[in-house]
């Protein structure tokens, strides 16, 4: 704990120094121009989906635009994809990036994490009649085993260090990944278990596998450039209000409980 009070305090003071050079803070950017550049794939329900009119929903969608109504800002939708997603941080096109992100070590070595939103976790999602033949990793490491993945993210980082011995193709059409589990054409996707548990309603013939019990733990989160401290602790305390007075749960509820469709 002290360690950590310590290394917040250098970054404040290191902030305010910046800041008495005559440098703006990223939160005084944001304010004045008048928008939030919100990096996001739009591929991964049922945290940011990109619709077929150009507009954008879901869990994360909506955060996104309550931050930037906290602000008095517009939201500028930055197309990205989990491959570029670094990059374009680190090249200065987001201000925050959302949509269903996991906390990575890799990424925490580039970026800034705001406090954590939900826990989470790997899981196979499977055709229900094959769920009792991969229930683990060592069912699933096997070259019998076809697995499809999203190209780029931590479920294509998973497969290459627990499951080296299944045969894994990588997809650059996330939403397309289901139908083809349906359609026999792959037998597994890896992947969290709150995506999982949302596409089971969208396609009765899948199924989330041990969904209480993943195969490796998880944490979702925002990304912020890094930076400024003031600006993660503004996204922070706006993500607290935001859980404190149920607005976040009731984004959530909408989307999880009612299984929304697109």
């Amino acid at each position: 704990m002290k360690k950590m009070l310590l290394t917040l305090s250098l970054l404040i003071a290191g902030t305010a120094a910046a800041q008495a050079e005559g440098t703006s803070s990223h939160l005084d950017r944001v304010l004045q121009k008048g928008s939030l550049n919100v990096c996001t794939t739009g591929d991964y329900k049922p945290y940011t989906y990109l619709r077929p009119d150009g507009q954008y929903e879901g869990i994360d969608v909506a955060m996104a635009q309550s931050l930037a109504a906290s602000l008095g800002v517009k939201v500028n939708w930055v197309k990205t994809t989990w491959k570029t997603m670094m990059d374009d941080m680190t090249s200065n096109r987001c201000d925050i990036a959302m949509g269903g992100i996991s906390v990575t070590l890799p990424r925490q070595q580039k970026a800034w994490f705001a406090n954590v939103l939900d826990q989470d976790g790997k899981i196979p999602l499977v055709r229900c009649e094959d769920a009792h033949k991969y229930q683990t990793i060592t069912q699933l490491n096997r070259p019998e085993v076809r697995l499809l993945e999203p190209a780029g993210g931590t479920n294509e980082a998973f497969v290459h260090a627990y499951l080296p011995q299944a045969h894994l193709e990588l997809s650059h059409d996330n939403l397309a990944i289901f139908q083809r589990l349906v359609d026999k054409k792959a037998d597994v996707m890896v992947t969290d278990a709150s995506e999982a548990l949302f596409q089971q309603k969208h396609y009765p013939k899948l199924c989330a596998v041990n969904p209480k019990k993943p195969l490796q733990y998880g944490e979702k989160a925002y990304l912020l450039p890094k930076d400024d401290i003031s600006w993660k602790m503004y996204v922070d305390q706006w993500l607290h209000l935001s859980k404190a007075n149920g607005d976040y749960q009731k984004i959530i509820g909408q989307w999880l409980a009612s299984g929304k469709k697109s």
